[in-house]
C-alpha cells in the first residue's frame, strides 16, 4: 500500500491528468502530445531531483511513458463507455 501513495506513483497521476488537461483544452495535435509529455516528465524530474543528470532523464522520460499510457487507458475506457450507451 505505500507504493500506491508514493511520490512517483503521484507523479504518475499528476501527469497523466495535466497531460489529459492540456489535451482536452487545447487544440494541440495529438502527434505533439508525446513531445509535450516528455517536456513535462523531464521538468518534473529535474524539480523532484534539484539537478539534471542522465538518471534524472530517464526518469523523466519514463514518468513521460506512464502518462502517455495513462491518457491512452482513460480515453479508451471513456469512448467504451459511450459506445455501451
Amino acid at each position: 500500500m505505500e507504493t500506491i501513495f508514493s511520490i512517483e506513483f503521484t507523479a504518475y497521476v499528476a501527469l497523466a491528468v495535466l497531460l489529459y488537461a492540456v489535451r482536452e483544452a487545447t487544440n494541440i495535435p495529438n502527434r505533439y502530445i508525446p513531445i509535450v509529455a516528455v517536456v513535462l516528465g523531464v521538468a518534473f524530474s529535474v524539480l523532484e531531483s534539484g539537478a539534471f543528470s542522465f538518471s534524472v532523464l530517464v526518469n523523466g522520460l519514463r514518468y513521460a511513458l506512464y502518462g502517455i499510457g495513462s491518457v491512452a487507458a482513460i480515453k479508451y475506457a471513456l469512448e467504451k463507455g459511450d459506445d455501451k450507451q
